[in-house]
């Protein structure tokens, strides 16, 4: 009963938050963070009132299965960007930005954290400030499809960014690995390939291949069944598959086997949008099914924001520095990599500021970090930056569509109807 009433005060809090949010210009998912942040553990939460926002952080961790399902249905959404016409059209512009953003991110990040330990070695390790690195170069595709999706962006900046927040995960995820190998290598003096190259290799192929092998057998399940109510129902069930599979690790000879949630589903995605007629109707009604879930997910991520670490001088120094630099890191990344792959000046200017959100895949690296003997830090840093990006990382990329030509600004188009192109809209009121 108590849980039925926190998850509607979670729902209600959050969408009654976006009224407030729209009078001031700013993104429904901003609001959503903020709610849950006020329902969190340190303010109504706080007041120990059954049913009443979450008494504790460890309150928020046990709703953690609906975040799991909402990045699994945010991974494959964006699936559906990856179609053939479109990696024809921006692949090479995609992959190349992807994979060289995130790389001077991380050294960036290294090289101003690094300098922090030889000046103060007492405020940081040097495992920490690696890890840390890596860390820097993860970007959270929900809060940008969130964005993306509230005020119908289109153009060739929105398709470039979700086909690069897509390729980040991967890249980041080896980036992870191999920092915190050496990491773990300077620490402990024993070098481990297996933890270092294999482990990450094994979960990108396994995330690939069975995310892959589900789309198929998602098209393949479909169409057997014609009404849409049905076909919808099969999407979602195989969705939810896909996130409990990618869930299960094991190990094979003291080689850890598992995959990554958000690279399966958008695999799933990617196959499933490419090989049936019918995905673009179905993504629309998947849409419709699980705006809620989004609602409940970014109202449990405002909850979960720990207000205690901006408590601590040495985090709030670092964590200071690691926003900077990782900012600095990502936009120089970003128009490095366009200018190199020839993109308009629009995308050269504005793509390095959208990739600035940062969550649960940062939080996650972060957990694992704190086997690290200051990894109490990383993961305090992470926190505090993930706070700040959450709470204005979604505006900034608003600014930054809007500011590209691809967000109509609010007033001129009613959100119910898909954006189009100012000429467009023009054009229909001449008519």
């Amino acid at each position: 009963m108590i849980v039925l009433i926190k998850l509607s005060c979670a729902l209600l809090g959050g969408l009654l938050m976006s009224r407030i949010a729209k009078k001031l210009d700013l993104p429904a998912v901003t609001a959503y963070l903020v709610a849950g942040l006020l329902l969190g553990p340190f303010i109504i939460g706080a007041l120990g009132v059954p049913g009443l926002g979450f008494s504790t952080l460890a309150d928020v961790a046990s709703f953690d299965l609906i975040s799991q399902a909402a990045l699994g249905f945010i991974a494959f959404t964006i699936g559906n960007e990856f179609r053939l016409s479109q990696i024809k059209l921006m692949g090479r512009q995609a992959i190349t930005v992807g994979i060289l953003q995130a790389v001077i991110t991380t050294v960036v990040v290294d090289a101003v954290l690094l300098a922090l330990h030889f000046i103060f070695p007492s405020a940081i390790s040097v495992s920490s400030a690696i890890t840390l690195g890596a860390i820097a170069a993860a970007t959270a595709p929900a809060a940008t499809l969130m964005v993306v999706k509230q005020y119908k962006a289109e153009g060739p900046l929105t398709k470039l960014l979700l086909l690069v927040v897509a390729i980040d995960d991967a890249v980041g995820l080896v980036l992870f690995s191999v920092s915190f190998g050496i990491a773990r290598v300077i620490e402990t003096g024993h070098l481990s390939v297996v933890s270092v190259v294999l482990e990450p290799a094994i979960e990108i192929v396994v995330s690939l291949v069975m995310g892959g092998l589900l789309g198929g057998l998602l098209h393949l399940v479909e169409k057997f069944f014609h009404s849409r109510s049905k076909r919808l129902s099969i999407s979602i069930a195989f969705v939810l598959l896909t996130i409990g599979l990618s869930m299960v690790t094991f190990e094979v000879g003291g080689v850890r086997v598992g995959s990554s949630l958000l690279l399966t589903a958008m695999m799933c995605g990617t196959v499933f949008c490419n090989i049936c007629d019918t995905s673009e109707e179905l993504m629309g009604r998947i849409d419709g099914w699980t705006a809620p879930l989004f609602v409940l997910f970014f109202v449990l991520s405002g909850a979960e924001l720990d207000l205690s670490v901006i408590s601590d001088p040495k985090v709030l120094l670092i964590g200071v520095l690691y926003i900077i630099f990782r900012s600095v890191g990502k936009m120089s990344g970003a128009y490095l990599s366009c200018t190199m792959t020839k993109c308009s000046t629009e995308i050269r200017r504005h793509l390095g500021i959208t990739l600035l959100p940062q969550a649960g895949v940062a939080l996650g690296m972060a957990l694992e970090a704190q086997a690290l003997s200051d990894g109490s830090v990383v993961r305090s840093v992470v926190l505090f930056s993930v706070l700040v990006y959450e709470l204005i990382g979604p505006t900034l990329t608003k600014r930054a569509l809007i500011a590209a030509g691809e967000i109509i600004p609010e007033g001129k188009t009613s959100a119910r109807v898909k954006n189009a192109p100012r000429e467009q809209i023009n054009i229909g009121r001449k008519e």
